[in-house]
């Protein structure tokens, strides 16, 4: 009799356990941040705890969008799948752009439901609300899990021969702590970094809505990419090595924070560095960037020629014209003798002022625009005028996201919640 007993408590034991186990076999994986790059996949894939030091707090641990092909295929093997089953994952994030794990038609079903059961997702965010300028700019702003809202544009441009560039202008952070004068993002606060899924989703939003391949990236968007760098390098490497957009076709746009060019600089990227340099002396530049205050004008001068010593890179710098402020001949004149002193090879793109509701800036007229790059170009300085786009769709940084959120927004949960407890009060 007890042994009969011992029996059925053995099959018990084995008919509840081993569902559970399959159910939690996978919960522990986590994959890595440590992906070179310079594009070479992690080989460094570890089995841990969600709550392990290996987990980076600028990667969800449960999202597949952003992880290498063999990473990919590491997590399969891990589910106990052949690792070609990565390369199919691979291409249905990459290529296909899946929203949904159960949009994996070509994998086996069970394989898909042991991923939702083991929490992964894709990491795909829905669009929250689309403007489209007269000139085919398209702002997007996407709804993050937390329901923050961010933005990102595409550019398309036409060309002679009528092939399409797209440039995809994408956030780094949920608003920006740096707050320059003229900045609408500034304007709305600053809330968290965006990890490295919730910047490359918005390169693939754009693809999906202009059915086009994003040719060209630029970190423009919302917040100071060298404050998020981590995150930013990792989103390089995934645009570069899966999206496969040439690292000459990214550029990494920064105001300056002290010691990050440096850091970036090891990493020998090809792609360009934009400083957003804004004026040409150190007064001027605290008055319009309050940040610089700890970042003298020098010290970035300094750590662009280095930058360029180290990666033969040209650095590209950033000037947005502000009406009466810094669109002088003069300024003009004292720009280039900054240039000049710190190296040779320098670039400069100009920005006329994107109107924002509430500034005191203004926007200078297009004879002012010719005459501050006419005063650089005859002191040998290559100059751009930056063709203003998607004025119609609020396409300042910031200014769309700003008619929509200065804080999370209320989901229908959080409602209810807040009806309660008044109703409670009450």
């Amino acid at each position: 009799m007890k042994a009969m007993f011992a029996t059925k408590i053995s099959m018990l034991q084995h008919v509840c356990v081993v569902p559970l186990a399959r159910a939690t076999r996978h919960r522990s994986f986590t994959v890595s941040a440590s992906a070179s790059t310079t594009g070479t996949p992690s080989r460094n894939l570890t089995v841990s705890s969600p709550t392990s030091s290996s987990r980076a707090p600028h990667v969800d641990p449960r999202v597949l969008l952003g992880m290498s092909e063999h990473d990919l295929q590491q997590l399969a093997v891990e589910f106990g799948q052949q690792s070609y089953r990565g390369k199919q994952l691979h291409h249905l994030i990459y290529k296909r752009k899946a929203k949904e794990i159960q949009d994996f038609s070509h994998l086996p079903q069970a394989f898909r439901n042991d991923l939702i059961e083991a929490g992964w997702k894709i990491g795909r965010s829905p669009i929250y609300h689309t403007v489209t300028a007269a000139d085919g700019t398209v702002k997007l702003l996407l709804k993050l899990e937390d329901n923050r809202l961010i933005e990102t544009v595409g550019i398309p441009v036409e060309d002679e021969k009528g092939s399409m560039r797209l440039t995809a202008c994408v956030s780094s952070q949920v608003g920006c702590p740096l707050r320059c004068s003229f900045c609408a993002t500034g304007k709305g606060g600053y809330s968290r970094n965006l990890q490295r899924h919730e910047i490359i989703e918005q390169v693939l939003a754009i693809e999906d809505i202009f059915k086009h391949r994003v040719t060209n990236v630029v970190f423009m968007g919302m917040g100071e990419p060298m404050l998020n760098l981590k995150s930013v390098l990792d989103t390089h490497r995934c645009l570069n090595k899966d999206v496969q957009i040439g690292q000459r076709m990214i550029t990494i746009s920064t105001v300056g924070v002290p010691n990050t060019i440096k850091k970036l600089a090891s990493h020998k990227l090809q792609s360009t560095l934009a400083v957003s340099l804004h004026a040409p002396n150190q007064k001027l530049r605290e008055m319009i960037v309050p940040s610089a205050k700890s970042y003298p004008l020098d010290a970035i001068m300094k750590d662009c020629r280095d930058y360029f010593a180290e990666t033969s890179r040209r650095v590209s710098f950033e000037y947005a014209l502000l009406a009466g402020v810094n669109d002088s001949a003069e300024q003009a004149r004292e720009l280039a003798e900054l240039l000049h002193e710190w190296g040779r090879g320098y670039h400069v793109n100009l920005i006329p002022f994107n109107p924002i509701e509430g500034s005191e800036y203004r926007r200078p007229n297009k004879k002012t625009v010719s005459a501050f790059a006419g005063a650089l170009e005859s002191r040998k300085i290559t100059v751009s005028i930056r063709q203003t786009r998607g004025l119609d769709a609020s396409a300042a940084c910031g200014q769309l996201r700003n008619n929509f959120q200065k804080s999370p927004l209320i989901i229908e949960s959080d409602r209810e919640e807040s009806q309660s407890d008044v109703a409670v009060a009450c």
